[in-house]
């Protein structure tokens, strides 16, 4: 009898998930597909119809053996990929690659990886560099019992969620990542809601009002710019309510990575947090909205992930082997 376990091994696990406001959705597919006959390379291909069912044929994939899992897709569909990966039994046997095809590839460029350059991103998955990086863990209470969320960038409260969230609400649309950025860039300059939240974090309880808490395992969208995804921590940015004026001020130290720096902003590093309230504000996590019951548990699963990442990073005009 034919094991196909054994067989699936040796063959990647493809999810496509377009892009949102693309046209031509399937133009970036076909492209990567010549790309990949052109290299002998052997796959199994799904496109992904919905969010949910990008976690469903991840988990399918890893359930079924493929010990190679390929994400074409932005920061929420990875986000996405990894859930139905950790929720197999087969998890630790998996290794994620990503080709970047989102709105917003945050979690791809802190590796150095370009959206335009899909080859680059391939080469580097036949390479298989594999890295074990940590994965950042959201808990929660429900009807149905412990819900649990993971992430590789970010869990936000309060502005930069409600952000993704509007964007989530939005149908696609041509120049959705400009548009995207606009609406962005205007909620921050014009939204002026504080929200009371108190969370607890290396024997300290914090209890304020804030406009934003960024749980950021990796760069949190420039939020916790000093995080990285291998070191077994958590970066917490807690950000307070600016003036009018302020906001631009914080705009341009975010832009230079300096976000820690303004007066606002206090920064935390730890391995759990326990969040009692948010004061109703929404969240998200890597670029998807949910909506979490308090209180959250959140914690880091260090070295929790294996993936590939390129053989050669470039990072700020930097490169290190």
């Amino acid at each position: 009898m034919i094991d196909v376990r054994n067989l699936n091994r040796h063959r990647w696990g493809i999810v496509y998930s377009p892009k949102a406001g693309t046209m031509r959705p399937m133009k970036r597919w076909k492209e990567i597909r010549e790309y990949l006959v052109s290299k002998g390379v052997e796959y199994d291909f799904i496109e992904s119809e919905n969010y949910a069912s990008v976690e469903r044929q991840a988990r399918m994939f890893a359930d079924n053996g493929y010990e190679t899992i390929v994400l074409v897709g932005g920061d929420g569909a990875l986000q996405d990929a990894l859930n139905g990966i950790m929720s197999s039994h087969n998890s630790a046997n998996v290794a994620l690659g990503i080709i970047p095809n989102g709105i917003a590839n945050d979690f791809a460029r802190y590796w150095g990886m370009s959206q335009g350059d899909y080859k680059s991103a391939v080469d580097s998955i036949i390479a298989h560099r594999v890295r074990k990086v940590d994965v950042g863990c959201c808990s929660y209470g429900t009807e149905n019992g412990e819900e649990k969320k993971y992430f590789l960038n970010a869990l936000n409260f309060g502005l930069s969620a409600h952000i993704v969230e509007l964007s989530n609400k939005r149908e696609p649309v041509i120049f959705a990542k400009l548009i995207h950025y606009l609406s962005g860039l205007f909620y921050m300059l014009f939204y002026r809601q504080n929200f009371h939240m108190r969370f607890k974090l290396n024997n300290q309880v914090i209890d304020q009002k804030l406009m934003t808490l960024c749980v950021g395992n990796s760069v949190g969208y420039g939020l916790t710019p000093s995080a990285v995804p291998y070191n077994g921590w958590l970066d917490v940015s807690a950000i307070r309510m600016p003036k009018l004026f302020g906001v631009l001020e914080g705009l341009l130290m975010l832009a230079h990575r300096r976000i820690l720096n303004y007066e606002l902003v206090t920064p935390f590093r730890t391995t759990e947090i326990y969040i009692e309230s948010v004061g109703g504000a929404s969240a998200s996590v890597d670029g998807r909205s949910f909506k979490p019951t308090t209180p959250i548990h959140v914690t880091i699963e260090p070295e929790r992930l294996n993936l590939i990442i390129p053989s050669k990073i470039v990072k700020s005009g930097t490169s290190k082997k």
